[in-house]
């Protein structure tokens, strides 16, 4: 029987960033995936023929340079194609359209306010300020705060150090931006609805959070630190979509002698006195190993793969508490042509930037309260993208992909369920589109409606949550996601975690599956697993 050095559960990407680095650290790694396609959140697939979906994750600016180069991911075919602009169109027939140049956003911002105008610039350059003094950390193992080891004291010392390194200003503003609302923080700075509503969007995205919810500004920041080409706050969309980041990955975890197997569904991991033997499989097959790294969600390792009883009551109580309840959905278009605007008709730049259906701070926080009270939301926040429009692989000659992150679509529906409510869903969110797309229904070939439900059964995140767990103050850094466990390790010797849930959180960034390995391998080296 093959023993190998650690099985990797779930081939996410951040699994498959953590195979990659073992492998390239000489040990023998098996990775295990549900499903018939590596990826977890970030895949292709061709749901209707000839039209290429990103199903879930649909842009990237957040995978780490670091492991970019690190896994040497271009000669893999990973290949950013940088969205140029942000469209916010209006329900009055106007619009909000600016691009990266500064005096071209200089001038369309200041259609709406020369104070906004002149604010943006401060604007981004404070974030991009702050973006580069949080990029550090996200790639920092965590201290344990309450442990007084010289290992823990060290790691304290060094954030002391990091923070000691910023000015008063961005001390202010760090403080502000973990506590304040994301529209509080906006407020601080612009007057035109516009400008704020589409801004705002980054602080909700993918959180059960309104605007006005204290503790929504940091996402401001989370999105902040994704860079393209050097530009933060920039997004891209992958060549041949969000799966071939996975493919890319996977290609030099092989490259590194990896082992990947889909089709290969964990039914339980092995564990014996209090460690980490191997794992089950559904089929009854037995994969022995030294270590287990779980990519999958913290509820699904120790609430469905780990006997509770192998658990401490206090970390099988945190694990319990950990707030996973999702709040978006996607809605997946094949079009027949390109889709026209009314407030700025015809082809164009601001068709293949970020287009952001929210006018104002006010509709989004309706579209919240629609959420909070148990449905989903009767006029939503929709996040647009044309993926086709620079990337014409992902559709057949002529015809187009257009892609909608939706908000908010809560996992717990005070009536009916999502299979009885998913079409309705879908049907709402096109109504939404075609006050801004008239005619959009006309130009549909096909029509896939992700609800929180289907992100959960049929891609494995608990709750419907795409970032693993609420990203608010209470679940980051050193409490995500248990207090006194951020470090990657579990109580369970020989068993790691490496997916969204841990530090530093959500979005295709590949930096909890990189701390886990560098985690790993200090235990190996030390012999202390």
């Amino acid at each position: 029987m093959v023993t190998y050095d650690a099985i990797v559960v779930g081939a996410g990407h951040n699994g498959l960033v953590a195979a990659a680095y073992l492998g390239k650290a000489g040990k023998r790694v098996l990775v295990l995936e549900r499903r018939h396609v590596v990826g977890g959140a970030a895949v292709t697939e061709e749901v209707h023929p000839g039209f290429r979906f990103s199903e879930l994750s649909y842009v990237c600016s957040m995978l780490r340079p670091e492991i970019i180069w690190g896994l040497d991911l271009p000669s893999h075919g990973f290949h950013v194609i940088p969205q140029d602009g942000s469209f916010t169109p209006l329900p009055d027939g106007d619009f909000l359209y600016y691009r990266g140049d500064d005096e071209e956003a200089f001038q369309a911002i200041s259609r709406f306010s020369k104070r906004d105008a002149e604010a943006m610039i401060r604007y981004s350059q404070r974030m991009t300020r702050m973006a580069k003094f949080i990029a550090p950390m996200l790639l920092m193992t965590p201290p344990d705060v309450g442990s007084l080891g010289p290992s823990n004291l060290r790691k304290l010392s060094k954030l002391y150090r990091h923070f000691q390194s910023a000015s008063e200003a961005e001390l202010h503003a760090f403080a502000q931006l973990m506590t304040m609302s994301a529209a509080d923080f906006l407020d601080e700075w612009f007057e035109s609805e516009p400008l704020k509503g589409g801004l705002c969007a980054d602080g909700i995205t993918g959180a059960f959070l309104g605007p006005r919810s204290p503790g929504s500004a940091y996402m401001l920041l989370h999105h902040f630190v994704g860079e393209v080409e050097g530009a933060h706050r920039s997004w891209g969309f992958v060549r041949g979509g969000t799966g071939m980041v996975s493919q890319a990955i996977a290609g030099a975890a092989r490259t590194h002698g990896v082992e990947i197997r889909t089709r290969a569904d964990v039914r339980r991991i092995l564990v014996k006195d209090s460690r980490a033997q191997g794992v089950e499989l559904a089929d009854g097959e037995t994969i022995r190993s030294r270590i287990v790294v779980s990519n999958a969600d913290p509820k699904r390792t120790f609430l469905k793969l780990v006997d509770p009883g192998d658990l401490p009551s206090d970390y099988a109580r945190g694990i319990q508490n950990f707030n996973v309840e999702g709040s978006a959905a996607k809605v997946n278009l094949a079009l027949s042509e390109r889709p026209d605007f009314r407030c700025l008709p015809g082809n164009g730049p601001h068709l293949t930037g970020v287009i952001t259906v929210c006018p104002d701070t006010e509709y989004m926080e309706a579209a919240y309260d629609d959420a909070k009270y148990g449905d989903f939301s009767r006029r939503p926040y929709v996040d647009v993208c044309i993926p086709s429009l620079l990337d014409p692989s992902v559709a057949p000659p002529g015809k187009h992909v257009m892609s909608m992150f939706v908000q908010y679509a809560p996992y717990s529906l005070r009536r009916g369920t999502w299979r009885e409510r998913r079409e309705e869903f879908g049907d709402t969110v096109i109504d939404t589109m075609e006050e801004y797309i008239p005619g959009l229904r006309k130009i549909i070939v096909h029509r896939q409606v992700i609800s929180p439900l289907d992100v959960e059964q049929e891609y494995g995140l608990t709750g419907g949550n795409i970032f693993h767990g609420e990203p608010t103050p209470d679940q980051l850094f050193f409490l995500r996601p248990v207090p006194g466990w951020a470090q990657y390790r579990t109580p369970i010797k020989g068993l790691y975690l490496c997916g969204s849930g841990t530090h530093p959180g959500g979005g295709i960034m590949g930096a909890s599956g990189h701390n886990a390995a560098r985690e790993i391998l200090a235990d190996l080296r030390l012999r202390r697993v």
